[in-house]
C-alpha cells in the first residue's frame, strides 16, 4: 500500500471515532481531538438498525456491543388514540437473516466505550478544541483554541451540527429550527407492568406530524427509552438539551390511548431539546479536508438514522482512501462524495417527511446497504 497518512479527525463522537478505526486497520496514523475533557454516562439512546450494525461488526465491535444491547423483536406503528397497528415489520432473528445483522439498541455510552476501546486512549486527545480547519489542496491542519495548527495529510471533521470544520470550510450559516422539541426519558420495565410490545421499536403517530411517542428497550431489555416530540415555535433557551417538566409532557399526550400515556405515567424526569436540520449539502470536500456524519447532514431522528448515516459514512471513507497516497486525497474525497451524498440527502429528506413505515413499506434500501460492499463511487 501507499505510505502511511496522518489524518487528524475534529470530533471523537460516533462517527469520528468509527472512522478512526476503519482508517488504523489500514494501517493509517489516527489522532481524535475532542473538547470535552472526558466521557460521562449522558444521553441514553443510539437505535442501530442493521445497516449500521453490520459497519460495526466490520470494525470488529459486534461482540462487545451485543453484551449490552437490546434486540427489539418488531418494528411496530400504531395510532395514537385507537391503538390500531398500522405496520409490524420484524427485526431481530428476521433482519438478521435477512439483512446479515440484527436491529440494537444501546445506551450511547456503551457505544462510545465500544468505539474508544478499540481507538486507544493514545489516540484520543481530550479538552482540545477545534475552532477550524484549512486545506488549499495538498494536506490541511485543523486548528485549535489554544492557536496550534494540527498538520495532517486528511482533515476530517466529524464535529457536529454546529462544526467549526464546515464554517471554516464552507462558510457560516445556522441550522434551521424545525419548529419541533423532542422529549427523553429512560424508565425500569419493571414499572411498565402491563404496557405490551416493551421488547419491540414501537412508533405512536399522533393526529398531526408533530406529536408522536417512539419507544424501545435498552440495557439487554431492563429499561426502556421513550422519545416523543410536541410544537414548539421557537427555540430561545440557551442550551440545545435542558431539563423538562413532566407533567408538561403529559399534560400534551393526554388524549393519546391507554397504553401509549401508561409509558409517560412511569417517567419521573426527562429532557427536551430543539430538533435542527439543515438542507442537504452540494459538498462535503475541500482540498484534502472533509466533513461527514452530522457535521455534513444533520438529520431529525424520525427515520433512526442520524448515528447510523455517520457510521456509513465513516466506513466508506476508510475504503475510498485505501491505498492512496497524499497527493490522491482530494480526488479521492469526492469520491467518497459521489457515493455518500444521493443517500444522505435521501435519508434527510425521508426523515423530515416523517411517514418513515407509518403503514408499512419495503425498508431494504435502508437496512440492507452495505457500507463494506457498496460501490465506492456509485450512488446508493
Amino acid at each position: 500500500m501507499a505510505d502511511k497518512l496522518d489524518i487528524a479527525i475534529a470530533g471523537g463522537g460516533v462517527g469520528g471515532m468509527a472512522a478512526a478505526i476503519a482508517l488504523a486497520q489500514q494501517g493509517h496514523a489516527v489522532r481524535i481531538f475532542e473538547q470535552a475533557r472526558g466521557y460521562a454516562r449522558v444521553g441514553a439512546d443510539v437505535n442501530l438498525t442493521p445497516n449500521a450494525v453490520k459497519a460495526l461488526d466490520g470494525l470488529g465491535l459486534g461482540e462487545q456491543l451485543r453484551e449490552t444491547a437490546a434486540r427489539p423483536e418488531f418494528r411496530i406503528s400504531r395510532m395514537w388514540d385507537s391503538g390500531e397497528e398500522t405496520s409490524r415489520l420484524p427485526m431481530s432473528a428476521a433482519a438478521q437473516e435477512k439483512y446479515g445483522a440484527p436491529q440494537l439498541t444501546i445506551h450511547r455510552a456503551d457505544l462510545l466505550a465500544a468505539l474508544s476501546d478499540a481507538v486507544g486512549d493514545e489516540n484520543v486527545h481530550m479538552g482540545r478544541k477545534v475552532l477550524g480547519a484549512d486545506s488549499t489542496g495538498i494536506g490541511a491542519g485543523l486548528i485549535l483554541d489554544d492557536g496550534e495548527r494540527v498538520a495532517a495529510d486528511l482533515v476530517i471533521g466529524a464535529d457536529g451540527i454546529h462544526s467549526p470544520v464546515r464554517a471554516a470550510l464552507f462558510g457560516p450559516d445556522a441550522p434551521q429550527f424545525t419548529g419541533l422539541v423532542s422529549w427523553r426519558a429512560v424508565v425500569p420495565r419493571a414499572a411498565l407492568e402491563g404496557v405490551p410490545n416493551l421488547d419491540s421499536f414501537t412508533k405512536w403517530w399522533g393526529p398531526t406530524a408533530d406529536r408522536q411517542i417512539v419507544t424501545f428497550p435498552l440495557n439487554l431489555g431492563t429499561e426502556i427509552f421513550i422519545f416523543a416530540t410536541t410544537a414548539q415555535s421557537d427555540w430561545t433557551e440557551e442550551g440545545w438539551t435542558l431539563q423538562g417538566e413532566v407533567e408538561e409532557l403529559r399534560a400534551a399526550f393526554a388524549d393519546f390511548h391507554p397504553e401509549a400515556k401508561a409509558l409517560l405515567a412511569a417517567c419521573t424526569e426527562v429532557t427536551r431539546s430543539a430538533l435542527h436540520v439543515r438542507a442537504p449539502m452540494a459538498r462535503w470536500a475541500k482540498g484534502s479536508a472533509v466533513i461527514l456524519g452530522d457535521a455534513a447532514h444533520p438529520m431529525v431522528p424520525f427515520m433512526a438514522q442520524g448515528a447510523c448515516m455517520a457510521i456509513e459514512d465513516a466506513v466508506v471513507l476508510a475504503r475510498a482512501v485505501q491505498g492512496a497516497d497524499t497527493g490522491d486525497i482530494p480526488q479521492r474525497l469526492q469520491t467518497f462524495e459521489a457515493a455518500r451524498l444521493p443517500r444522505t440527502a435521501r435519508v434527510q429528506e425521508g426523515s423530515l417527511a416523517n411517514d418513515w413505515l407509518k403503514k408499512g413499506g419495503n425498508a431494504d434500501w435502508v437496512y440492507a446497504y452495505d457500507a463494506w460492499s457498496v460501490p465506492v463511487g456509485q450512488a446508493a
